[in-house]
């Protein structure tokens, strides 16, 4: 887990500048807020459609761009000198093969190019390794999304007032060895169990239309969530996140437990998420993957 004490980003006494691409969600003004107690200088790049336009108010330089216009995103952050970049938000990548996609999306040569010639797979780690190199090759380095939030990392342990129970710790056991293999091959990081059946698996989609569809799926209700980070995770892109919204939808759809990886996985709002959480009667646990539950 990384450190949770932050540091002032200064070099020689000159602040860092750092470009944050933000997306949709709470996550973005996270970073954005730990970045700035470290000293740093952000200049945000709103991606248009997702960003909450809210995020231009602490922001020391923002722009707004379009989702697959990276050649304007890396234009701007040299425009500002930040050498340094973060990734922060959720992105819908079924929008990338909706109907009429390259007149929403309007890519840019640098995005075209990237993700019509350069990238073997279309993979999430494929495709933001190869943006990543992207920006190397104009002297900006992608950095962990996660370096200025440590304190908003999943702990260990039941983190809501209701126990685990044991059937519930028996589909734990089954389910996050097969969560795990199926984040290995970078398809999903969520799955849903229920009296150690597999009842979904997200994949394009997304977790929140994975919990729908586990919901219509299983209407017994009663079933859980496993949500992982990948094996080697790479820390510069899709860390799993979960918030009070995530909540929100599992009780909708019949969940009784989230498990969540201990160490690797963003909490949005912790205590409001746990509070509601309670409310729900929805057992939170972060677990790790060196314990034995038994």
């Amino acid at each position: 887990m990384p450190d949770t004490h932050a540091t002032p980003d200064q070099t020689d006494g000159v602040t860092q500048r750092l470009g944050i691409i933000a997306g949709a969600g709470r996550f973005p003004f996270m970073v954005m807020e730990g970045a700035k107690q470290a000293g740093c200088q952000v200049t945000v790049v709103a991606l248009r459609g997702l960003a909450d336009r809210t995020i231009a108010q602490r922001a020391d330089a923002f722009h707004w761009a379009g989702m697959a216009r990276v050649g304007r995103w890396i234009r701007l952050l040299m425009r500002r000198g930040a050498g340094r970049v973060i990734l922060a938000g959720s992105v819908c990548k079924s929008d990338m093969y909706c109907r009429f996609r390259l007149l929403r999306l309007m890519p840019d040569w640098t995005a075209a190019r990237l993700w019509f010639f350069k990238i073997p797979d279309k993979r999430n780690d494929t495709v933001l390794s190869a943006v990543a190199d992207e920006f190397a090759k104009h002297g900006i380095i992608m950095e962990s999304c996660v370096k200025y939030t440590a304190e908003h990392m999943a702990p260990e342990g039941v983190l809501t007032r209701r126990q685990p129970t044991a059937a519930q710790l028996k589909d734990l056991q089954f389910g996050w060895p097969i969560a795990k293999r199926i984040a290995r091959l970078d398809i999903g990081q969520s799955i849903a169990v229920k009296e150690t059946e597999v009842i979904a698996v997200e994949a394009i989609e997304g977790t929140d239309a994975m919990i729908e569809r586990a919901g219509t799926l299983c209407r017994r209700r009663g079933w859980m969530l496993i949500k992982v980070a990948k094996p080697n995770q790479d820390p510069r892109f899709d860390m799993p996140t979960v918030g009070p919204q995530t909540v929100t939808n599992l009780k909708r759809n019949g969940a009784a437990m989230l498990v969540i990886e201990a160490g690797q996985t963003v909490m949005i709002d912790r205590e409001k998420m746990i509070a509601a959480a309670d409310t729900a009667g929805i057992t939170v646990l972060g677990h790790e993957e060196k314990n034995v539950v038994e």
